[in-house]
């Protein structure tokens, strides 16, 4: 007959005093936003995949022109610490493009701007 082993036995006691952030993810109408422009530019043909990370106090949507290569574009979620409320960040190859309170003032930066030609 096979032992009963209790998990509480193998998982580390919290505590300490230090609390550990909870991940941070982003929301169903976020991911609806951040997917209706990632969209958008995969049917153009600018952009092919993407990634979700997801750490203590962030959550990252990434954006790739190829698999294989870094990300063009992160959008950020950063909760906790100097942003309690929550800030939206946009970064192209380390460069900060955008910072904002919602998602969707950080997603006008992806707008296209018209111009005229002749």
């Amino acid at each position: 007959m096979g032992q009963l082993l209790s998990l509480q036995d193998f998982v580390p006691p919290s505590g300490g005093g230090r609390k550990q952030p909870k991940p941070t993810y982003f929301t169903r109408s976020e991911l609806n936003q951040l997917l209706s422009v990632y969209s958008r530019r995969v049917a153009s043909g600018e952009w092919r995949d993407y990634a979700i990370d997801h750490q203590a106090g962030t959550a990252i949507f990434s954006i790739f022109r190829h698999t294989h290569e870094r990300p063009l574009f992160a959008v950020a979620k950063r909760v906790g610490g100097a942003a309690k409320s929550g800030e939206f960040l946009l970064f192209s190859q380390g460069q900060r493009l955008a910072r904002a309170k919602t998602l969707g003032e950080v997603l006008k930066t992806f707008e296209r701007k018209l111009k005229v030609v002749s």
